[in-house]
């Protein structure tokens, strides 16, 4: 494990403290980028129940590490701040109910100076992480962290390396560059009657297509210091690490794997932070020509998660080639932070009967208590309903310009489709989606919500088609005031 923080010092810098929503009057002119990293571990020394799976898990020992990685960027103008952001990437499924909040409760003593509603989180998406959440799964009464015990253990460790970046931020540039690599695949397949099925086979006479779009752009931006040394980097991949899901030890998927080539090529010391993209219907699990592939992967040698390192690391170096050439010290930062209201997804009267059914049936063997509980809360929603209780989701939106680019966070597992919509909208040059910012549930497409399946049902759903439009176009509005102001 990792003993201790990695870090890159330099004197603490003051700083002021900006609103939630903040005015952008500061004009788009040069100004100075600072920048500070840090990383730890956050794997568990002791058995932990593993989330991402409808079953029960118990890691004895960790196949690799789950890491924390924390990114601290500030712009400036001569002692004026301009804007401030500290991102935090974590091997993790999703950035569940409270840790955020846990999280910024550690860190606000740490950080004076620094709006600590500009601190963000995003999950990978292992589903070989430990379980945040109490009474999903049935644990054993001893022998095993329990997930309120690894929320307090993960706070811990995240706010400690979100001072520690602020802290060693200093002068330093920054360039972006795009690759491409084929690490995700569609993993929807419709079928000749007009239904999809998530992992559906496609060796089937009723195998129709799949069902949509595959986006292969790898997003990097890379970090150097006042001395030119590649200290950071961040790969925004609209996949998530989930190809060993279904394993019974703790690890950190594809990420480890790319961490570990670009560290050894690059610096030990080089902080690397995964960034998923809108891949709600993605996956790094092959859906068709998989002998050929197998095939092709044996002789090369590599294991699976070598394999799709081997193609990020590519896509990596194919965007720094041209990237190194064009830094800036000078790149603007521009940080806006908002709270949105998204519709919810409506539950049928048809809908709760039919999962109501399925309830009873599950309740009645204990070891189906997440499969009980996953359909229950639709049964919920639906009395909520009927009480007239429903709210709108909510749900904190960062958006974020640096230069040219611009990076925009959402709380899901979000159809790639809507994450097209913002890149093919978006006023910057390129445009960064970081999804997983949040306790994460899939968001379909109208088409996906037809189809059906696992992922496109209302269980998998709190925010439908309806909601994950009205997130795209409050998304775009951000980015479009941000670029507008002179």
């Amino acid at each position: 494990m990792l003993q201790s923080l990695q870090r890159f010092h330099c004197s603490f810098m003051p700083t002021y403290v900006a609103a939630l929503v903040i005015s952008f009057t500061a004009p788009l002119t040069a100004a100075e980028l600072y920048v500070g990293g840090a990383t730890t571990s956050i794997t568990p020394d002791q058995p932990v129940a593993l989330s991402g799976q409808m079953r029960t898990r118990i890691s004895q020992k960790p196949a690799n590490e789950c890491t924390a990685t924390a990114l601290a960027i500030e712009s400036r103008e001569g002692d004026k701040v301009i804007d401030q952001v500290i991102l935090v990437s974590c091997d993790l499924v999703a950035i569940r109910d409270g840790v955020i909040e846990a999280v910024r409760e550690r860190a606000k003593d740490r950080l004076p100076g620094f709006d600590i509603n500009k601190l963000v989180l995003n999950a990978t998406h292992t589903h070989t992480a430990p379980v945040m959440r109490e009474g999903i799964y049935n644990l054993p009464s001893e022998g095993v962290m329990k997930p309120k015990e690894y929320v307090e253990f993960l706070a811990d460790r995240v706010a400690e390396i979100a001072a520690e970046a602020w802290e060693s931020r200093d002068t330093g540039s920054v360039a972006w560059g795009l690759g491409h690599a084929v690490v995700a695949q569609n993993r929807r397949v419709q079928y000749s009657n007009g239904t999809a099925a998530m992992y559906g086979k496609t060796n089937s006479q009723n195998f129709r297509a799949i069902e949509g779009y595959e986006d292969h752009e790898v997003n990097v931006l890379y970090f150097w210091d006042k001395n030119e040394k590649l200290i950071a980097t961040a790969i925004n991949v609209a996949c998530p690490a989930q190809e060993v899901e279904s394993g019974s030890a703790v690890n950190a998927d594809f990420w480890h794997e790319v961490r570990k080539t670009l560290r050894a090529k690059y610096g030990e010391d080089l902080f690397v932070l995964g960034w998923t993209g809108a891949a709600g219907d993605q996956s790094p699990h092959l859906m068709y020509s998989k002998p050929a592939e197998e095939r092709m992967r044996k002789l090369r040698g590599l294991t699976r998660l070598q394999e799709l390192s081997r193609r990020i690391v590519s896509a990596w170096e194919e965007a720094y080639e041209g990237a190194s050439k064009e830094r800036h010290s000078d790149a603007l930062l521009v940080h806006k932070v908002q709270m949105i209201e998204l519709p919810e997804r409506m539950v049928t009267e048809t809908e709760a009967t039919a999962i109501g059914k399925k309830v009873a049936e599950l309740s009645k063997d204990p070891k189906n208590q997440r499969r009980t509980l996953w359909h229950q809360a639709a049964v919920d929603r639906f009395h909520r309903q009927q009480a007239g209780e429903l709210n709108p989701y909510e749900m904190e939106l960062h958006t974020i310009r640096l230069g040219d680019i611009a990076i925009a966070t959402n709380d899901f597992e979000l159809f790639t489709d809507f994450g097209i919509q913002m890149k093919g909208r978006s006023p910057a040059l390129q445009t960064f989606i970081i999804q997983l910012a949040g306790p994460g549930t899939y968001v379909p497409t109208e088409r996906a919500a037809k189809g059906g399946g696992y992922s496109a049902i209302v269980e998998s759903n709190n925010v439908g088609a309806e909601g994950g439009q009205v997130l795209v176009e409050k998304t775009l509005k951000a980015l479009n005031e941000i670029w507008d102001k002179k």
